[in-house]
């Protein structure tokens, strides 16, 4: 009997616990759906949207922080996801890009070293974490250095998608000029 009673004591616990917990009702926080190179240039030829890319590397801090407080930001992710096809890259890897006729590869140097591409997107001023954006036919629209928090984000965002930057400096941009 003993065998018996304790299951189902334990059963009976379980089902009460279980009717009596509050459902979690928070709606699912957006995500920004990351693309490689190669993906979002083959996107680009079928619908065109300007193109973000965070650059980065694995040791980098403040990089991380980046991803934790600002990209997991839901409007920023929304935003991002609506308005760019955005780009993760890594400074670092070592696989090839083909892009535009070109090979793009990684260069050792030292203890670590540099992708062609990251290398090309930020002419040569490597920092991290940098945000590089590009218009639909890949040309620079600016390069952006450095740890941004969501609000510093959004600005930047809409200066690029909405295309201000064709009418006015950021600057202006930051200080409400006409």
């Amino acid at each position: 009997m003993k065998k018996v009673l304790f299951p189902l004591l334990l059963l009976a616990f379980a089902s009460t616990f279980y009717a009596f917990r509050t459902i979690d009702s928070t709606p699912v926080e957006e995500t920004i759906k990351w693309y490689t190179w190669e993906e979002a240039v083959e996107l680009n030829k079928e619908n065109p949207k300007k193109i973000v890319v965070d650059l980065y590397t694995d040791w980098c801090g403040w990089c991380k922080v980046m991803d934790k407080k600002t990209f997991s930001n839901a409007a920023v992710a929304a935003y991002i996801n609506e308005n760019f096809y955005p780009v993760k890259f890594n400074a670092e890897q070592k696989e090839d890009i083909q892009f535009n006729d070109h090979t793009f590869k990684f260069i050792a140097q030292g203890r670590r070293g540099v992708h062609e591409l990251a290398y090309t997107l930020l002419d040569g001023r490597l920092g991290y974490p940098s945000i590089v954006y590009l218009n639909e036919k890949y040309e620079r629209v600016t390069i952006s250095p450095g740890f941004k928090d969501a609000d510093k984000m959004m600005k930047e965002l809409k200066f690029i998608a909405e295309e201000i930057y064709s009418e006015k400096s950021w600057e202006a941009y930051l200080n409400g000029e006409e």
